[in-house]
């Protein structure tokens, strides 16, 4: 069998590979130089015999690794397409579904269900409605679904930043105005925390908390009856 394999090619192309062999190249560069499919076992079986560079062992090593390195990053590439592709069938899906919450009823669920995790709640003698949030867009998806489903008096909103004690007071109230256009006489006076003295804030984007205080009950105890009659009608 052997035999019969290595009689199909010429004896130049034979004398060829093993010299290339001889010289320290792989099975697939001899395919490469030679311009052949001879198959790898044919190529072992012709260059049987042939002794191998001192430097053939190191040399494999490196095209080796290489190779790991090459299909890595092949690998990655591919992972990011496939990330890629799947986040935009994930944004083909919810984006006819963001545009619900234009709608009035909408909007007012995606509020009750922001106030209940992050609102407080009506006691007889807390009256004060507020929501604090160190993420700006928490802070205005609250302020947007007010307005948009509410009568809304700006005038009724107090802003309050929260903040570390070794933060710049005024650059943090600049940038809540600026993300929230609340008008710079609607900010009380920053609070900063006592416990944080001495203590250097870590997180170089960290902008403190925002304190929203929003002066009516009746919206804050409408919210709060829609959650409740939201939880009741998932939970019969």
């Amino acid at each position: 069998m052997c035999t019969i394999t290595i009689m199909r090619y010429s004896p130049q192309l034979i004398t060829t590979i093993r010299k290339l062999r001889s010289e320290g190249k792989t099975y697939g560069e001899i395919q490469q130089l030679t311009h052949t499919h001879i198959p790898k076992s044919s190529l072992s079986w012709q260059c049987k015999n042939i002794t191998l560079p001192k430097e053939y062992q190191e040399r494999i090593k490196k095209l080796n690794s290489t190779s790991l390195t090459k299909g890595r990053m092949i690998a990655i590439e591919i992972n990011r397409v496939k990330r890629e592709h799947f986040f935009q069938s994930i944004q083909r899906i919810n984006t006819p579904i963001a545009k619900e919450v234009q709608d009035i009823s909408v909007g007012k669920i995606a509020l009750a269900m922001l106030c209940l995790g992050e609102a407080s709640k009506y006691t007889k003698t807390r009256r004060v409605f507020s929501l604090g949030n160190s993420d700006p867009r928490i802070i205005i998806i609250f302020l947007t679904l007010l307005k948009q489903c509410f009568p809304f008096d700006i005038n009724k909103i107090r802003a309050t930043v929260q903040c570390r004690a070794d933060q710049d007071t005024t650059l943090l109230t600049q940038f809540w105005q600026e993300k929230t256009k609340i008008p710079s006489h609607l900010f009380y006076k920053p609070l900063i925390d006592p416990r944080t003295i001495g203590k250097p804030t870590k997180k170089s984007n960290y902008h403190g908390v925002l304190r929203i205080d929003f002066l009516d009950t009746k919206v804050q105890l409408e919210l709060e009856s829609l959650a409740d009659l939201i939880y009741n009608e998932l939970h019969s």
